[in-house]
Parts: structure tokens; sequence; C-alpha cells
């Protein structure tokens, strides 16, 4: 199928992080963009006021003639009496990643895959090589605040694109350049053991770089890929490393180090400063590189960006300066509240690992106060596959407000619910309550570090927190001032 050809789309569940960046691409080019999703959002808002026609009921009727091709998500059931429609009249279909995929072939492709941190490393890519002036194209899982999208308009021949495991997406590009980031266990109900995750997911994903393309893979994972030429990365470890890690004046500040042969060790007089080479002559050393975002996972996630940027020719200031001027995602360990009492943070976490990384990433940042998590499990799958992890994840905290399951795409399964990890926790300070009883919970707590957590529709609980932390403050404050 031809890109060109193409003027009028369908997006079957346009409300979605990862379709609603393709839409926005077919949008730029001009095209006609419709679709429907089951709830208005604060996402398909912006989709309307871009131009696009949106609605919200399942209802063909509502369906424009003349569409020259249906994008559909695995979220969205065949037994959706749209997706029938289509297909019983002959309509084009695909699916979101085969889209993702024709488009990245007509370009040069840097795809980040792993269990965790796609969304946070495609965005901090993203932003070092428009900082460095390679101004390339991207779809991103989430909205970076650097861009305000969760797609990038670039007129380079560069895409910078996540490699979604899920449903073996990523098996339908081709990159010059792979990043792996992780490879922890999911999407079990897909690939059906751990084993599988590995030898059908990642590796063969990594089969799919193009001849003469580049592997970036963190140090930990090469005794998983033995026979795969990488390059790799890490925390005082691979070929380009973050070292020394501190928290300096509310930024984590580090080390860079990476093979001299990708960097330049000449200062520019803006600067004054020369890459110094350390431990060996074969490797540079920029020091004191600065990032606002918490946590030790997105240090790493860091140096895997930097890597990519070196490698492209950006040299050291244009990283310094993107590196520190980059804000960060929605929903990726958010600050939506700070007074004197209280700080509070979303994230998108959803996996016991990304539990543990966002829990410790407050702590170290806070340390020494009181973290209270609400979480809310997303898909009964992955609720039954890692009970236990999530169980140990959440005993980290001091306090745990546990909802009950968002069910997303999936059908309840029988013996799985909230439970089977609360009973699980060694947590005495573990409380389990549906969504609705949140606020009042919470309501009733003396709050220090606050936590949302969840991939679900914890994020509609964000703003009346805030508002109540707000008013918190604000009944204190009149309390002092009598």
């Amino acid at each position: 199928m031809q890109l060109d050809s193409l003027k009028k789309l369908y997006f079957l569940g346009i409300g979605g992080i990862g379709m609603s960046a393709i839409a926005r691409y077919f949008n730029d080019r001009g095209c006609e963009i419709y679709g429907y999703d089951r709830t208005e959002t604060t996402l398909t808002k912006k989709l309307v006021a871009e131009g696009m026609k949106i609605h919200y009921e399942e209802n063909t009727e509502l369906i424009p003639p003349g569409i020259d091709l249906v994008v559909w998500t695995p979220a969205v059931p065949v037994e959706h009496a749209e997706w029938q429609f289509f297909k019983k009249a002959g309509t084009p279909m695909m699916k979101r990643a085969e889209v993702l995929g024709l488009i990245s072939r007509n370009h040069r492709t840097i795809a980040v895959a792993g269990t965790h941190g796609k969304t946070t490393t495609s965005s901090m890519v993203a932003h070092l090589l428009h900082s460095g002036g390679i101004s390339c194209m991207a779809f991103l899982g989430g909205i970076c605040e650097n861009f305000g999208s969760n797609y990038v308009a670039g007129n380079s021949d560069w895409v910078v694109v996540e490699a979604d495991e899920y449903d073996r997406s990523f098996l339908h590009l081709s990159p010059d350049i792979a990043i792996l980031l992780s490879a922890d266990p999911d999407h079990l109900d897909i690939y059906g053991d751990p084993e599988q995750v590995m030898k059908s997911g990642f590796a063969a994903f990594l089969g799919k770089v193009k001849p003469g393309g580049k592997i970036l893979m963190k140090a930990e994972l090469t005794g998983h890929f033995e026979s795969i030429q990488c390059q790799t990365f890490g925390l005082e470890k691979g070929d380009f490393s973050a070292r020394n890690v501190r928290v300096n004046d509310g930024h984590f500040v580090f080390d860079f180090a990476a093979p001299a042969s990708f960097v330049s060790g000449e200062a520019t007089p803006a600067s004054g400063r020369s890459a110094k080479r350390s431990r060996s002559c074969d490797e540079t050393l920029w020091e004191n590189m600065a990032l606002p975002m918490p946590g030790r996972h997105n240090v790493e996630n860091a140096a895997a960006a930097l890597a990519v940027a070196c490698q492209l020719g950006i040299g050291e200031e244009a990283l310094r300066k993107g590196l520190v001027t980059f804000k960060g995602i929605k929903r990726r360990f958010e600050m939506i509240y700070r007074d004197e009492h209280c700080v509070y943070f979303d994230d998108y976490a959803h996996h016991p690992t990304e539990l543990r990384s966002a829990i410790g990433a407050a702590k170290e940042l806070l340390p020494g106060r009181k973290v209270t998590g609400i979480f809310q499990p997303h898909l009964y799958s992955r609720t039954r596959d890692f009970a236990d992890g999530f169980a140990e994840a959440l005993d980290q905290l001091d306090e745990v407000i546990l909802l009950d399951i968002y069910p997303a795409r999936e059908k309840p399964i029988a013996g799985v619910s909230s439970a089977i990890i609360f009973d699980r926790m060694q947590n005495p300070n573990k409380v389990l309550i549906r969504k609705e009883e949140a606020l009042g919970e919470l309501a009733k707590r003396e709050v220090d570090v606050l936590l949302t957590l969840g991939a679900g529709d914890i994020d509609t609980l964000v703003e009346p927190i805030k508002e109540l932390l707000k008013q918190r403050k604000e009944s204190a404050g009149a309390k002092r001032s009598k």
C-alpha cells in the first residue's frame, strides 16, 4: 500500500496513545481523519481540535463513506460492530503496528524496545536529536512535554519509534538502530512463557535490524543474546555508561563515558570545556551531566539516548543542553503538586519492575519521608502472572492503597482479583478498596509523599487528588491566620 494514495482514514480506537500518534501523522499530511473510541478524553478533545472527527458510540451509521484505510488496535475486539462492518464491506484494514511499519520503511529508523522505559527513552532520543539539529520524526507512547504531543513532525530522514512487544507488534519494524532497554517477562497471554518472550519476542525483533544496522543493548542483557553483535550501555558498565550517579539540587547528576571514536574531544567556544580521556586512551568522559527526571532507571535510559545521539554526530554541548532541558513525559513520574508539606507524583507503572523503579526514585529523591502509594492493577492476566512481584514491590511503600483491577481489553478470570496481591503483601499499612472510594480514603490520611500508580483509568483521579491537596493546604492556612 502506498502512503500517498491514502486520503481518508478511519481509526478504530483513535484515543489510544499509539493510535493517536499515527492519526496525527496522517492529519499532518492533509488526510481526512475519522475515528471511534469508547470514551471522550483530554486527548480525543485535542484530536478534534486539530480537525479530526470522532464519535463515542458503537454505531455504524456514523461511519462516513469512502474510507481508504481502517487502522485498528487489538484493544478493540473483532466482535465490535464497526470492525465487523468494515470487514464485511471489504475496506482495507491494518493494525496500528503494520501502519507504523509501513511509515518507518520510508525513513531511517531508530526503534526503542524493552518491557520498560520505551516512552521515556524514545522521547529523550527525539529531544536530543532535535537539540542537536537533526529534525527527526517521532511516534511516542506518551505526551512528551518538550513537544506537547505524542507525534513529532520532522524534515530529516530519521524517525524514532517505540518498538512494542505486545502482540509481537515490533516485528513489523526493520530498524537501522535498535535499542533494547529491558526484557522482563510480560504479556504472557501472548507469548505463553518467559522463554518465548525472549525467543519469539525480543530475539526475533533484534533479528529484524537491517544489514549493517546497529544494536544498542543494556549490558546485563547480553547473556541472553550471546550470538548477537551489539554495543552496550548501563550504570557503571557498558560501552556507553553513566557513572558516579548522585542527586544534586533536584537533578540526578552523572558522568557519561563513551568510546572516544564516537565523541569529539574538542570543546565548543561557548563552554570552554573539553571532553576528558578516562581510564584508557580509548574512552571519553563527560562529567556532571544533569538530568531533571528522577530515578536511576532514567539515568540508564539517558545513557542509551546519549549513545544514539553520539553516534549520529551530535556534540557534547548540544547534548548537555538537551539533557538538562528534557521536561519528561506525562504520567512518567510526573510531579502533579508540591507544597511545604506534601509532594504528589503520578506514574504509569503497571509492572513490578516499574513499580520498584518509581518507588525507589521517590525514596532517593526525598529520603526519610513517608511514601504513600495508590496502585491500580492493569489486566487480570498480568495480575495473575505477577502477583508475587507486585506484592514485593508494593511492600517498599510506607502505606499502600490498593484498588480493584482495571480490565482494559480482558474479560474477568476466575479467582483473579486485587486480593491475590493484597494477601501476599507483608506491609501492615495496607487497605484494599474500590477506585470510587480512593478520594475518601485519602482525605482521612496525612499525606507526605504520594504516588498514584497504574496504566488504567487511575489517571482520572489525578485532578481530584490535586484539588484535595490544594484545599487541604488552603484550609490549614486559613486556620493559622485566625
